[in-house]
């Protein structure tokens, strides 16, 4: 009986000691942004400093789960709002899983359509959940009790009428992905999904300079960028999701020069993995 009692205790202070120290590095009233590792696609974790739960795509597959689990705390469930960029798959197929697993307040994306059956199946998924989808547009914003704001800057309505008269993605070589700008106190990131140069530049017309972190469009492509977007953003930081040994060559030499020429440090989640920001309003630090 006293072995047994001896036994429990240890067990009870292991336990505890383990849930003291998920408290403590959960809850350090903190900003945190993850640029996942979910292969060749896009995938990005937001903890807020109140630890609001934010996603901004969820790659092509399961990994995004791997993903969350590694930057949740174990009885973490909730995502106050889940954005997608733009319904391609390596950005969207990966929320089938998150919605098996975690609860969704909110889903949100940009305001064209795709009548594939996966991008259907995954809206009806949603809907089954009773969420109503809501569509963004330049200038929707949501705000976190802590003062973290998540701005849509593009794309305008003008945009996707310009480039997708029929409301369908892809009917022309410009993407028209969701744009956000991420601030809190002085720490500014931006996230750009599949923004072709053009998108981009419009997107960020307005008086938006010195980003502290930037994520690269389509995946460190030649076409998502140019030397008047980084003129214009002077971003501290670039970071490239990217697969290893992509078939389409990402990043394309092009990008990475062009961000070199700019003395921009560069990581890439196919080289650094998962790669977290953390900020206190005022400076932030990567590992």
């Amino acid at each position: 009986m006293k072995k047994f009692f001896g036994i429990s205790v240890v067990i009870l202070i292991f336990l505890g000691g383990f849930v003291f120290y998920q408290f403590a590095k959960f809850n350090d009233s903190r900003l945190h942004i993850i640029f996942c590792d979910v292969g060749q696609g896009d995938g990005i974790f937001i903890r807020t400093a109140s630890n609001k739960n934010f996603l901004i795509d969820a790659g092509s597959d399961e990994k995004i789960i791997g993903c969350l689990e590694r930057h949740l705390p174990f009885w973490e469930r909730n995502i106050s709002v889940a954005f997608l960029s733009h319904p391609h798959l390596d950005h969207f197929a990966g929320f089938n899983y998150v919605v098996k697993r975690y609860n969704l307040i909110s889903f949100a994306t940009e305001d064209l359509n795709n009548k594939s059956a996966s991008f259907q199946g995954l809206l009806s998924q949603i809907k089954d959940k009773g969420l109503k989808v809501q569509y963004l547009l330049a200038g929707d914003s949501f705000k976190t009790k802590d003062g973290a704001r998540f701005l849509v800057l593009g794309p305008t309505k003008d945009y996707i009428q310009k480039t997708s008269p029929n409301g369908q993605i892809g009917e022309s070589k410009e993407s028209a992905s969701l744009v956000i700008l991420l601030s809190y106190g002085s720490f500014t990131s931006i996230f750009t999904g599949d923004s072709q140069a053009t998108g981009l530049s419009e997107a960020i017309s307005g008086s938006i300079q010195n980003i502290k972190i930037f994520g690269v469009p389509h995946h460190g492509s030649k076409t998502g960028l140019n030397s008047e977007i980084l003129n214009k953003l002077k971003p501290s930081y670039a970071i490239i999701s990217v697969g290893k040994n992509n078939k389409y060559g990402h990043p394309n030499a092009f990008t990475l020069d062009l961000l070199n020429k700019f003395n921009i440090k560069i990581l890439r989640t196919d080289k650094n993995g998962d790669i977290e920001i953390i900020s206190d309003g005022k400076s932030f630090k990567i590992r």
